[in-house]
C-alpha cells in the first residue's frame, strides 16, 4: 500500500510548531481527529452512565465504543478491556489483587530489560507476602532477551512472569509467544507489558499468549491514560478492593470512580486514526489495523535505516540498539559529550530527542550506562527523513564543540 506520510502530518496540527519529534516513545502528538472527539464527548450531553438521559446514554455508548476499540486494537475481547489512569497505575492494582494469592516461597519473574512500572509493582507485591523475585538477563551486547533466560528461572513455585513486549529504551522484542508457551507449560501467569509496542506493531492477546496486557494510549496518538486486556473469565476469579455499591461486573470492578468518558471518546477516535492509515483494505476495523500497522512497520523500518545510515557515519557515537526484532527505537551515547548535553543542543534547532534512562533503570543499568542513559531517538509513523536529516545534522554539529569539561 501506499503510505503518504505528508497526508499523515497534515493531520497533526502540533507539527505545524515545526519542531522534529523524536520523543514518540514518551508520547505522541496528537492528530485533529482525536482532539475533536475530545471536545465533541464534553460539547454533548455527558453524565453518569445510564439509559434515561441523553447524556447517560452519551457516556454508556461512549464506553461501549472505547471497550470495541481496543479490543480490535489489541485483538482481545472487549469485555476484558480495562481503563487505568496509567499502565503504571493498573500493573499496581493487579499486582496487589494477584499477590492475595502468593505465599511465601512463591516466585516471581520480572525482566531486566523493562520499564520499572512492570518491575517494582512485583517486587514490592512480593515482598509483602515473603515471595521470591528472579530477574531474567538480556545480553547487553545483542540487546536480546532469549527465552532461554526465562525458562531457566521457571519452577514449579513460579507464579507470574512479567516482561516487556519491546523495551522503551532499545527497542528490543522479546519473543513472546515462545515465553508464553515456556510461562503455561510451568503452570504460571504472563504479564505483558505493551506499552511501548502497542505503537509500533499489531497485537493480538490470543496469539502472544499473554494473560494480562498493558499498554497506553498516548503512546499511540490518544489522550493520557492506561488499558489493561485480558480474559474476561480470568478478571473473574480477582477480586480487587472496590467500593460496596460500585459494579462487581467485569471488567467494571476493576475501573474505580467515575470515567474520564472524554477520554475514552479520543482513544477509540485514535484506533480509527490508526485503521485509516490503510485506506486500501477492505474489511473490519480489526483488518484494517493489521494492514495499518503492517504499512506502519515497514515505513518506520526504512526510516531507521535512513538514520542508522547518518548517525553511524559519526565518529565517537555508539548505538546501544541492537537486537534483531526491535521497534525503531535508538539509544545513542557519544564518547566525549554527554547524552543530556547533545538533548540541550538539539532542543536549540528544533529538534526533541530526549535524554536519559526514561524509566528503564535496570535495562540502562545493565548496559553499563548508570542511571543516566542515553539519548534516545525515537521515530513515530508522522516523522519523515527532513526529521532524520536535521537530527544528524544537529549531532553532526554538536559533536564538533568543545566537550563541557573543556569548557569550564
Amino acid at each position: 500500500m501506499t503510505y503518504d506520510v505528508s497526508a499523515l502530518r497534515a493531520q497533526f496540527p502540533a507539527l505545524k510548531a515545526g519542531i522534529a519529534h523524536f520523543d514518540g516513545p514518551g508520547g505522541t502528538q496528537t492528530p485533529t481527529p482525536v482532539i475533536k472527539a475530545i471536545a465533541d464527548a464534553l460539547g454533548n450531553p455527558l453524565s453518569v452512565r445510564g439509559t434515561v438521559a441523553p447524556g447517560e446514554v452519551n457516556a454508556e455508548r461512549i464506553v461501549a465504543d472505547f471497550r470495541r476499540a481496543m479490543g480490535d486494537l489489541l485483538g482481545a475481547d472487549p469485555t476484558g478491556i480495562v481503563f487505568g489512569r496509567s499502565a503504571t497505575q493498573l500493573t499496581y492494582d493487579l499486582a496487589r489483587t494477584l499477590s492475595t494469592r502468593w505465599t511465601a516461597g512463591d516466585e516471581i519473574i520480572v525482566s531486566r530489560l523493562d520499564h520499572d512500572a512492570n518491575i517494582r509493582p512485583w517486587i514490592q507485591a512480593a515482598e509483602r507476602v515473603g515471595a521470591i523475585v528472579r530477574f531474567a538477563e538480556f545480553d547487553p551486547a545483542t540487546g536480546e532477551l532469549p527465552p532461554e533466560a526465562v525458562a531457566g528461572l521457571l519452577t514449579r513455585r513460579t507464579r507470574l512472569v512479567a516482561v516487556t513486549g519491546a523495551s522503551n529504551l532499545i527497542g528490543t522484542r522479546p519473543d513472546l509467544a515462545a515465553i508464553a508457551t515456556l510461562v503455561h507449560e510451568a503452570g504460571a501467569l504472563l504479564h505483558v507489558d505493551a506499552v511501548h509496542l502497542a505503537a509500533h506493531a499489531a497485537i493480538d492477546v490470543r496469539r502472544l499468549g499473554a494473560d494480562f496486557l498493558v499498554c497506553s494510549a498516548y503512546k499511540f496518538f490518544g489522550p493520557h491514560h492506561g488499558v489493561l486486556a485480558a480474559d474476561p473469565a480470568l478478571l473473574d476469579t480477582l477480586r480487587p478492593d472496590k467500593l460496596a455499591p460500585s459494579s462487581d461486573a467485569v471488567p467494571e470492578r476493576f475501573e474505580l470512580g467515575t470515567l474520564p468518558y472524554e477520554a475514552m471518546a479520543g482513544t477509540t477516535a485514535a484506533v480509527d486514526f490508526i485503521a485509516d492509515i490503510a485506506p486500501e483494505r477492505d474489511g473490519g476495523r480489526r483488518d484494517r489495523l493489521e494492514s495499518a500497522y503492517a504499512a506502519i512497520e515497514s515505513y518506520e523500518s526504512s526510516l531507521r535505516e535512513v538514520a542508522e545510515h547518518g548517525l553511524y557515519a559519526l565518529d565517537g557515537v555508539t548505538c546501544h540498539s541492537r537486537a534483531a526484532n526491535r521497534t525503531p527505537t535508538l539509544l545513542l551515547t557519544f564518547q566525549d559529550h554527554a547524552a543530556a548535553d547533545a538533548y540541550r543542543f538539539l532542543g536549540t534547532l528544533g529538534v526533541h530527542a530526549p535524554a536519559g534512562s526514561f524509566y528503564a533503570l535496570e535495562a540502562s543499568r545493565h548496559l553499563g550506562l548508570g542511571d543516566i542513559g542515553g539519548l534516545r531517538v525515537g521515530l513515530s509513523p508522522y516523522n519523515d527523513v527532513e526529521d532524520v536529516e536535521r537530527l544528524v545534522a544537529g549531532l553532526t554539529t554538536f559533536l564538533k564543540t568543545p566537550p563541557a569539561r573543556d569548557r569550564l
